[in-house]
């Protein structure tokens, strides 16, 4: 679904990545770890298309990402959901009309999809939490709320960057299983992540890979994690 082919990218004058070749297949999870400033996040952008490589290919469901007009690049984000380090949400606006945002701006009519959305808030475990504002959620909602919003138009490929660096332990096994969960209905799951105990907990659950950023190359990790 997702195919990088010797990908190199530059940023301020210094190379970050270089000869990365990777391929992301219908219904896999892979991890990304590697240390701070290793290009984890920069790679997740390139995947998605926020980013394009200095050299090399990266394709997107059979298409050239570097020559997508904006329609066809609008129509690549709908198919791949994102959950951002950041979690940015829209603080005047309640939880759940920052979850179905997506829904408004791919012109969606919201009353069609009500019953989907309040499936979504249940699943996710938010539904008493909807009329809420995102400064009044804890870490761990704002990161639930984040993984709704990114699957609110069902994509075929989640990628999630450090979905779990600023929760507790039993949060991260609860955002974990909702990306286990989305892997069994055959979504293609990409994570960065330097939580090695995380990685260890999901290898119990469902078939990983394990890729690593490293001399600002990629690498796939041994079984030793």
């Amino acid at each position: 679904m997702i195919e990088l082919d010797n990908v190199g990218y530059n940023y301020g004058g210094g190379e970050l990545l270089t000869n990365v070749s990777a391929q992301l297949a219908p219904g896999s999870f892979h991890f990304l770890t590697g240390p701070s400033g290793a290009g984890k996040t920069t790679l997740l952008k390139l995947c998605y298309g926020a980013l394009s490589p200095t050299s090399g290919r990266v394709r997107a469901f059979n298409m050239d990402v570097k020559g997508l007009d904006r329609d066809q690049m609008a129509m690549l984000r709908r198919r791949v959901g994102v959950v951002h380090q950041d979690c940015r949400f829209l603080d005047h606006l309640p939880v759940v009309e920052n979850i179905a945002l997506p829904l408004t701006v791919s012109g969606k009519d919201l009353a069609q999809e009500q019953a989907n959305l309040r499936d979504l808030m249940d699943w996710v475990g938010l539904s008493e939490r909807a009329d809420a504002k995102p400064p009044e959620l804890s870490g761990g909602e704002r990161q639930r709320a984040a993984l709704a919003r990114a699957v609110i138009l069902s994509p075929e490929v989640v990628i999630a960057d450090e979905p779990t660096g600023n929760v507790d332990w039993e949060m991260s096994q609860r955002l974990l299983q909702l990306l286990v969960e989305l892997n069994r209905m055959g979504k293609t799951i990409l994570v960065a992540t330097h939580d090695l105990a995380l990685i260890r907990a999901a290898k119990n659950q469902v078939q990983t890979r394990v890729l690593r950023i490293s001399d600002k190359r990629l690498q796939l990790a041994g079984a030793d994690l």
